[in-house]
C-alpha cells in the first residue's frame, strides 16, 4: 500500500471528475456491448452468457500496481491469482477454468474508467477494483451491464446496486467502530476534540460521515484536516490539530499520509492515539523511520482478522502465498484478495448448481450467500445489496515481529452507534 512519489499532477478523485470521462468512452462500451450477450446453452445444461467463452470462465481485475495503492494492489492481485490456480488445479468450477484479465490503472482515473470500458464486455464480472470514486464513476453502467463487481472499496456511496457489492463494513461503519475504540481503551472522552485527516472524494467523505455520526452521539467535537492522494507531508495537518488541542486522531488516508502524520505527532510531543481506516497501512511503514512510532501509537480498523491470524485457513494462506510469491511480503491486501476471490468463486458454485452461469445468475446466486466466512473471523452476509456485507470491525495495531506486521488487540465487534447507524448510498 506504500504510495509511490507524488504525480507532478494533482488528481481530484471525486466522482464527478471521473464522470466527466464517461462520455468519451460510452459509445464503444456499448458498441461492444451490443454485440455479444446471447445467451447460451453448455453441454451439461448450465446457461451462459459474457465472459464464458468454450471451458472457461473469464473474470477482470481493475488494480493499482504503480500509484497510491501499489503494494494493496500487488498483494490483492497476486491472492487472486493464486486462489484461480489453486481452484483451476482442482477441476475448476463446474467443469471451466477460471482466467483472470488484470489492468492496471495507477489510480488514475481514465486509466480506470478505460479499463472498465474495455473489460466488461469480455469478462463475466470483477473479484477486484480498487478505488472508490472510480467505482461509484461507473456504477450507472455497472448496473446496465450486469456484471458483478466486489470492489476492494468501501465506501458507503457503493451501497444499493445489486451489482456492486461492498465486503466488509463501509467506511462509515468502520470510523465509528475505531472512535469507539478510542474512547473504550484510549482515554478519548466526551468534550475531547477528535482529529480526522482524510482524503477528498469518496473514501476520506464517507470516513467523515462516521465520525461526525459517533462524534455528535458521545459529545466529542470533530477537526476536520481534509488533503489529497498527492499530499504526502503532514507536518502542517499535525501542527493544525496540536493547536486545536485534539485528543485522539482519526486518518482516512493512504499508507504514506499516515506514516508521515504519526512520525511527524511524534517528533511535535503530541502524543495521542491514531487510528486508521483499512487502506491507510502497509506493513513496508515498520522499516521506515515512522516504524516505532506506528508500534506505539497506531492502530488500524480492518473488515477481517489479519494475514497472521490464528486460524488454519490464515495459517494455509501464508504458507501457500510464501510458496508461489517467496521474495514479496505478506500484508492484509492477501486477505482482502483471496476473499474476494472466494466470495466470487462460491457465488460461481451456486449459480452452477441453479444451472445459471449467466450474469443474471451469478448475482442471484450471490444473494444466497448469507454466513460466508472464509477463516478470517468475520461472518460476511450477502443477501441484501442495500447492506455492507458486516458491521463489524477487527482492531490491530503494527508490529513487526507478528506474521503481516500487524496484531489483533480487539476482536470482531460492532459499536452500540454502528447499530443505530444506517449506511446509505448517495
Amino acid at each position: 500500500m506504500t504510495a509511490r512519489n507524488a504525480r507532478t499532477r494533482s488528481r481530484t478523485l471525486t466522482v464527478t471528475t471521473v464522470a466527466a470521462l464517461l462520455a468519451l468512452t460510452a459509445a464503444c462500451s456499448s458498441k461492444a456491448k451490443d454485440g455479444g450477450d446471447d445467451d447460451k446453452q453448455s453441454a451439461g445444461g448450465v446457461k451462459t452468457g459474457q465472459g464464458i467463452s468454450g471451458k472457461t470462465i473469464d473474470l477482470g481485475v481493475l488494480t493499482d500496481m504503480t500509484g497510491v495503492y501499489a503494494t494493496l494492489g500487488k498483494s490483492v492481485t497476486q491472492a487472486q491469482q493464486l486462489y484461480v490456480k489453486q481452484t483451476n488445479a482442482d477441476g475448476g468450477i463446474c467443469g471451466y477454468q477460471l482466467k483472470l484479465t488484470v489492468r492496471d490503472h495507477g489510480y488514475d482515473p481514465q486509466k480506470a474508467v478505460a479499463g472498465y470500458t474495455e473489460l466488461s464486455p469480455k469478462v463475466l464480472g470483477f473479484t477486484q477494483f480498487i478505488g472508490s470514486p472510480f467505482v461509484a464513476a461507473v456504477e450507472k453502467r455497472i448496473g446496465e451491464d450486469k456484471a458483478l463487481v466486489l470492489p476492494q472499496a468501501w465506501s458507503a456511496n457503493l451501497l444499493g446496486n445489486p451489482y456492486v457489492r461492498v465486503i466488509g463494513s463501509t467506511y462509515d461503519i468502520e470510523t465509528i467502530n475505531a472512535v469507539d475504540f478510542l474512547m473504550k481503551e484510549k482515554g478519548l472522552k466526551k468534550g475531547d476534540k477528535l482529529g480526522h485527516v482524510y482524503f477528498e472524494g469518496d473514501y476520506g467523505e464517507n470516513a467523515l460521515k462516521g465520525s461526525k455520526f459517533i462524534a455528535e452521539k458521545a459529545g466529542l467535537t470533530v477537526v476536520e484536516q481534509k488533503i489529497k492522494p498527492t499530499d504526502n507531508d503532514m507536518t502542517a495537518q499535525v501542527a493544525a490539530l496540536k493547536k486545536a488541542g485534539v485528543k485522539g486522531i482519526v486518518i482516512s488516508a493512504g499508507p504514506r499520509q499516515a506514516a508521515s502524520l504519526v512520525g511527524v505527532a511524534a517528533a511535535a510531543k503530541l502524543s495521542v492515539p491514531v487510528i486508521g481506516n483499512n487502506s491507510a497501512f502497509a506493513p513496508q511503514l515498520l522499516a521506515t523511520q515512522a516504524g516505532p512510532a506506528l508500534e506505539k501509537n497506531y492502530w488500524v480498523a480492518s473488515p477481517s482478522l489479519p494475514i497472521g491470524a490464528d486460524t488454519p485457513e490464515a495459517k494455509k494462506l501464508v504458507s501457500d502465498y510464501k510458496k508461489a510469491y517467496p521474495k514479496d511480503s505478506l500484508d492484509n491486501g492477501v486477505v482482502a484478495g483471496w476473499t474476494a476471490a472466494s466470495v466470487f468463486g462460491e457465488a460461481l458454485k451456486k449459480a452452477c448448481e441453479s444451472k445459471d452461469l449467466t450474469r443474471e445468475g451469478v448475482d442471484k446466486a450471490l444473494l444466497t450467500l448469507s454466513t460466508f466466512d472464509n477463516g478470517f473471523g468475520v461472518d460476511q452476509n450477502f443477501s441484501d445489496p442495500k447492506a455492507p456485507s458486516s458491521h463489524e470491525s477487527v482492531i490491530l495495531q503494527p508490529d513487526k515481529s507478528a506474521v503481516g506486521g500487524t496484531k489483533v488487540v480487539r476482536e470482531a465487534s460492532e459499536a452500540p452507534e454502528a447499530k443505530a447507524y444506517t449506511s446509505s448510498a448517495g
